[in-house]
């Protein structure tokens, strides 16, 4: 069982106390919209013994609850930075920090010529099944479904493999690109059924802002490599075009590429000694 926030010592406290492992959470911390194991949540819980630990998301904080909170414990007690929506909703020690709307960077007007081309295209896509809520807006960002969220977990796993095979994602962003060459979006495809629409520089990178700002709060200094500062990223969409691409790329990161969560156990067991 993951223990309480209450019995870590604060950041500066901690034996590593200048790193953070920050984690993706889909096929990650967990296989793709499901709970994070037993197993994972304790490795974790070991670890932030050690030093900071964080997860950085595109999916909004009420999913990343659902996969790695409980109904009795809350996921932002569990980690000691909380990255929703690429950090544009965020947590740090359970207490929120400022966040930013994309709607209000976009415009309504172009919001929703955006939303009803991706209406428009998705009516005309020929695949196996379609369900629900194509287009998911959220705080930071919107996300694309081709298939809908709705679609029951065998129904991602088919349309996954349909996707890989028939480059149905790939292919729309192309088509975003083309359409919109002016707006100054990125695309990122992501997880197994969507992707993301976000402003440039919107991407996970976006919360290394608050990771830097901690010195001046902590004195804890994350970014002074000379001091041991070092930034762990661990992910599993980290080729280009991923959702991992950008901070796993960063020059402030470490990154490791992940296969899938028992991937990300090993390599944090090999690097701490846990």
């Amino acid at each position: 069982m993951a223990e309480a926030a209450s019995i870590y010592p604060p950041l500066e406290a901690r034996p590593l106390k200048n790193t953070i492992c920050l984690f993706d959470v889909d096929g990650t911390l967990s296989p793709a919209r499901q709970n994070a194991s037993p197993e994972m949540l304790q490795l974790l819980s070991a670890l932030r013994h050690k030093c900071a630990i964080g997860f950085v998301g595109g999916s909004n904080l009420v999913k990343q609850q659902e996969q790695l909170g409980t109904p009795s414990i809350n996921v932002t007690s569990l980690f000691d930075f909380c990255f929703s929506e690429n950090g544009l909703t965020a947590f740090r020690m359970g207490q929120p920090l400022a966040s930013a709307s994309f709607i209000g960077w976009l415009g309504e007007d172009k919001y929703k010529e955006l939303v009803n081309f991706c209406l428009k295209y998705i009516s005309e896509l020929d695949i196996p099944i379609k369900r629900g809520t194509f287009v998911e807006f959220r705080n930071g960002m919107i996300n694309i479904s081709p298939i809908g969220r709705n679609a029951s977990i065998p129904e991602r796993n088919a349309y996954e493999t349909h996707d890989k095979a028939h480059s149905i994602r790939r292919d729309f962003v192309s088509a975003l690109q083309k359409k919109f060459p002016t707006y100054g979006l990125t695309y990122s495809i992501g997880g197994q059924i969507s992707f993301d629409v976000f402003p440039h520089g919107w991407d996970k990178t976006y919360c290394l802002q608050h990771l830097a700002a901690e010195k001046g709060v902590s004195g804890v200094d994350f970014m002074d490599e000379a001091n041991g500062g070092k930034i762990h990223f661990f992910g599993d969409k980290t080729e280009r075009g991923g959702n991992d691409f950008e901070i796993f790329e960063d020059s402030r990161t470490v990154g490791h590429a992940v296969r899938d969560p028992d991937d990300t156990m090993r390599i944090v067991r090999e690097i701490f000694g846990l």
